[in-house]
């Protein structure tokens, strides 16, 4: 059986079931699993048994409904289990601690519900190396569903996200994670960031309702596979962000997925990259380097099903001396594409005017690109692809993933290294150095307070909007004072 229509075969019913939920039918999720697992066959289907080493299990906590899941957190030791029981917390759940697993456990289809009814900003964080967390429902958070901060080894999976704000799941600046059997809706920017993380396994979730599905950004070594990508304004992205640490996105896998019908208009804040993203867009390569698209099905886009750019051809982009402007070395190899194109934009008519192109585009790459090449160029309308080789090879199956034989070593954070790992881990989820990502500019944060590192670290614990053209920043007051005042100093003092 082609490997096209076995994606088709099993994520048929995960799209079904996540559609009548979500619709508004059942108010309980259904039982993805019958219970919770910790780490024994996760990743089975991608060729590895956990990326977690916990060692040997711990005492088991568990958290029924009238308690706190943070109070069991508080009490767990490295190597601990927490299990959840079906019922709604209202609370952030903040892991500061390495070898933690936090498990829902699901009875009758019901599993615990982390509710922030609107007015708190984040359902989980995690800064803990080896962490996994799975089987929850988290919905109506104003910021995350699921954000690491610097954690190594982490596994995100079997849970159910909408509308948790800015982003669903985000690892942040962590090292050998996998996400997987996720259902995710209504995202103002991202279902599912991987931001500055290597060695990432992303397959068999579903997202859909939100600007952008799935989106690999100044990371390196990761897979996107297998996932129902729908409904979106953008599918699946691999960006470089301009003023980040990290400076490229390299080794890119994007392949067995379905991409259909992402032709929602984009409702991402004003000005920010992710709003200059054009509905109806499949997948989207902005400088992004040695990414291979294959084997996906892409139906139904009204943009186009691929576009390839360059920073200078991006809209709402600051350029970054530093960044590589240019996506180089892809590779688009087997995929279906069909219906893209059907209402493109203004700019890819004239693209197509220049190569006296008619019809609707499937593939348009606009800027520079250097190394590039495609297979059967003749099955697509495209643009601007015209003079790109044939690959050398028509597929990726000896790759079976990018995750580590072992785990990584666990992310240990010196006293004097505790401002930079928060900068990394925390700040730079919204805050570039040069141009908008989410909140603005580091730069401008520089010039506010200068010599006042006390005043933006009391800023930090208790923000208070001061922009209408910017979003309201959530409270970090889950981080210490001393946390605060370190990572004020050097973001004040960080050069780039």
């Amino acid at each position: 059986m082609k490997k096209s229509t076995w994606v088709l075969v099993i994520l048929l019913p995960v799209a079904f079931i996540a559609g009548r939920y979500l619709a508004g039918g059942s108010q309980q999720a259904p039982a993805l699993v019958a219970e919770s697992s910790y780490g024994g066959g996760a990743a089975a289907g991608n060729g590895k048994k956990s990326v977690i080493d916990h060692g040997a299990p711990g005492k088991v906590h568990q958290v029924k409904p009238g308690q706190l899941i943070m109070d069991a957190v508080r009490a767990a030791e490295p190597g601990d289990i927490i299990q959840v029981f079906p019922g709604d917390y209202i609370e952030t759940v903040y892991i500061d601690k390495d070898n933690i697993r936090l498990s829902g456990v699901i009875i009758e289809g019901k599993r615990p519900r982390l509710v922030g009814e609107e007015r708190l900003n984040d359902a989980i964080l995690y800064s803990g190396n080896n962490i996994l967390i799975e089987n929850f429902l988290i919905t109506k958070y104003k910021g995350n569903g699921i954000m690491g901060q610097a954690g190594n080894n982490f596994e995100i999976r079997n849970n159910i996200i909408v509308d948790t704000g800015v982003y669903g799941i985000f690892p942040q600046l962590g090292e050998n994670g996998l996400v997987e059997h996720n259902i995710i809706s209504g995202i103002e920017d991202a279902a599912i960031y991987v931001g500055m993380s290597d060695h990432v396994h992303v397959a068999n979730n579903e997202v859909f309702d939100s600007v952008a599905g799935i989106e690999i950004e100044n990371s390196r070594h990761a897979v996107v596979e297998n996932n129902f990508v729908h409904n979106n304004t953008g599918g699946i992205l691999a960006f470089v962000t301009p003023g980040l640490p990290i400076k490229d996105t390299v080794d890119v896998i994007i392949r067995n997925n379905w991409i259909s019908n992402n032709n929602t208009a984009n409702f991402g804040a004003v000005g920010s990259m992710v709003a200059g993203i054009p509905a109806g867009t499949g997948i989207l390569i902005m400088a992004a380097d040695e990414v291979i698209i294959e084997d996906n099905l892409i139906v139904g886009n009204k943009t186009a099903g691929i576009i390839i750019t360059d920073h200078q051809n991006a809209p709402n982009t600051t350029l970054d001396p530093e960044s590589d402007p240019t996506p180089d070395k892809v590779m688009i190899l087997n995929n279906l594409l069909y219906n893209n194109g059907f209402d493109t934009i203004a700019e890819a008519k004239v693209l197509m005017a220049t190569e006296f192109k008619q019809g609707q585009p499937d593939i348009i790459r606009v800027g520079d690109s250097n190394g590039s090449c495609i297979n059967n160029p003749q099955q697509y309308i495209t643009v601007g692809v015209d003079s790109w080789p044939a690959c050398s090879y028509t597929n990726t199956d000896s790759i079976v993933n990018y995750l580590l034989d072992q785990p990584a070593a666990p992310r240990s954070v010196a006293a004097e290294d505790k401002g930079k790992y928060a900068y990394l881990g925390i700040c730079t989820g919204c805050h570039a150095y040069t141009g908008r990502l989410i909140g603005p500019p580091v730069q401008v944060i520089q010039s506010l307070y200068m010599d006042d590192p006390q005043g933006l670290a009391d800023y930090i614990a208790n923000p208070v909007k001061k922009r209408d053209d910017y979003p309201h920043m959530p409270k970090q007051d889950y981080l210490d004072a001393e946390t605060r005042l370190a990572v004020a100093e050097y973001m004040l003092q960080v050069a780039n």
